[in-house]
């Protein structure tokens, strides 16, 4: 699917000012072609944006506050378009991680889990296995009748990914899923997002403040300017999965994480 003029065919997308059109490549879950975006009022969030999330791939994006990171996940989930250049996707539609979890107060844990599912008229047999599984991929059991006010910051985002696991995307969009919690629960989540990609296989693509969090958990870190947002360099990671826990301790893990920082630092500039 392209996200960009509606009612465009999903195997192309527009090239250049004449409207050629060449085929989704094969192997690529995500690809931004020189996208910018410019809000009413003049401002200037993206600038000649160019990125490819391959299949199954894992990628992270960093960058100052306020270089386009969300409005990138927006534009690539179809929230938003962009003023310029072109992003395709496949066509199924991707899983979101907001910042906040989203829940439905008045749903029980089971209810928010399937949500998604109920809404693209998922048969209710079917629904129910959907939502048993993704309680338990992302270990929720126990908590099936909990609503969200009794459960905690780290919980809610479970549900949160549960949630968007039952429609089983082949593209997973996460939006600094795990700002809001405390640096333990945040290095669990983590790890419980990257045992669902080795298992899953998905494509991610994922914002974070966080250079720890980018590098542990991406096979390549992508660094924003500030704004407008550009790229101003992507870093490989070189560590296979899975990936223990005290790798974050690893003098080469601390070497990819000062690269990154300092790419960071000069975005700033």
């Amino acid at each position: 699917m392209v996200i960009e003029k509606a009612g465009m065919p999903p195997t192309a997308r527009p090239r250049g000012k004449k409207g050629e059109t060449v085929p989704t490549v094969p192997g690529i879950a995500l690809a931004f072609d020189e996208v910018g975006k410019t809000f009413p009022g003049g401002v200037d969030a993206l600038r000649g944006v160019s990125l490819t999330v391959a299949d199954g791939e894992f990628v992270t994006v960093v960058g100052p506050s306020g270089s386009g990171k969300s409005t990138l996940l927006r534009i690539a989930s179809g929230l938003a378009r962009p003023s310029s250049g072109t992003v395709t996707v496949g066509p199924e539609a991707p899983g979101y991680v907001f910042q906040d979890p989203t829940l439905l107060p008045w749903r029980t844990v089971t209810g928010n889990v399937g949500l998604l599912a109920q809404l693209d008229g998922v048969p209710k047999k079917r629904r129910r296995e959907l939502v048993a599984e993704a309680i338990s991929l992302t270990g929720l059991e126990g908590f099936e009748r909990h609503r969200p006010a009794a459960l905690s910051g780290g919980m809610r985002m479970r549900v949160s990914l549960a949630r968007a696991l039952t429609v089983r995307p082949s593209l997973f969009l996460f939006d600094e899923p795990f700002g809001a919690v405390d640096e333990i629960t945040r290095q669990r989540l983590g790890e419980q997002v990257q045992r669902l990609h080795a298992r899953e296989r998905f494509a991610g693509l994922f914002v974070t403040h966080s250079v720890v969090e980018a590098v542990w958990l991406a096979s390549r870190v992508v660094v924003l300017s500030a704004r407008p947002g550009r790229v101003i360099a992507q870093i490989d990671v070189p560590f296979a999965y899975p990936r223990p826990a005290d790798l974050r301790f690893d003098a080469a893990f601390g070497d990819v994480a000062r690269t990154v920082s300092a790419a960071l630092r000069e975005s700033f500039a």
